[in-house]
């Protein structure tokens, strides 16, 4: 058995991971550094926020990203219970059919889904955004909860059917509370998908206050000219809300992240 490393192992080992990770802040420091170029950090930053409507996009992203993430949960931790603890015919089939969407790119569907939001009448509706989007995101959470909800012990969930609980209430009362890492994956990687998306709310929300957030560097490119240092200054603001809420749920999701993908 392996001893407790000594000060000088961990210190080895700490400043291998900070040289590890050191590439990746690259591109971060790069921004932020570009985003205090040309007129300098206040009046960049003062042109994001008072010369677009940053704040209106902002709460438009952040109703889509609260609905995707909503749409999400719901549908991977039933889909997952059912893929992990429940037998019934065909299961294997209809779970690969769904991690098919893994490979299938989002911008395959834009026609069919065009089409889609054209005959139920949804254009400037959230919605349009929001299902589609859900629907690209489950793939992926759904493999990496069902993974994790197999782990679960099943004398667990026998335990709590003998003291009466049912299939969903087993679910509710004994699946959710255990799953709490696996949740903040789902939540950092909804919102991930959801804050970040460009394509969807530019073609289906072409109402001008119902823009996201993700289209304010464009202000500095048609409106005001090529403005490079406003462009990342606005990056730069886009970047916090994930930034905050990965920080807010790294120790869960490096857990979440971890177990689901192993099984």
């Amino acid at each position: 058995m392996f001893g407790r490393p000594n000060k000088r192992t961990r210190l080895i080992a700490q400043i291998a991971a900070t040289a590890l990770a050191l590439p990746f802040l690259l591109p971060l420091v790069a921004i932020v550094a570009e985003s205090l170029q040309g007129e300098g950090f206040i009046k960049n930053y003062q042109a994001v926020l008072t010369k677009t409507p940053i704040l209106q996009s902002a709460l438009n992203s952040a109703i889509i990203s609260a609905g995707v993430i909503a749409l999400v949960y719901v549908c991977t931790m039933l889909s997952a219970y059912a893929f992990g603890k429940m037998n019934f015919a065909g299961k294997k089939l209809v779970f690969n059919a769904i991690l098919v969407g893994l490979v299938l790119p989002t911008i395959a569907l834009v026609v069919p889904l065009f089409l889609i939001v054209q005959k139920l009448g949804l254009f400037n509706n959230y919605l349009a955004v929001i299902v589609p989007l859900a629907a690209t995101v489950i793939p992926f959470t759904l493999l990496l909860t069902r993974n994790y909800l197999a782990a679960i012990p099943d004398e667990v969930l026998e335990a709590a059917r003998i003291d009466g609980c049912s299939s969903f209430g087993t679910l509710v009362r004994i699946v959710l509370p255990l799953a709490k890492p696996i949740t903040a994956v789902l939540v950092v990687w909804a919102f991930l998908q959801a804050w970040n998306e460009f394509f969807l709310p530019l073609l289906f929300l072409q109402d001008q206050s119902l823009q996201t957030v993700t289209t304010i560097p464009l202000y500095f490119t048609g409106t005001y000219g090529s403005d490079q240092p406003k462009i990342f200054a606005a990056l730069v603001l886009i970047c916090l809300p994930i930034v905050i809420a990965y920080l807010s749920l790294q120790k869960f999701f490096e857990k979440g992240l971890s177990a689901g993908a192993i099984k």
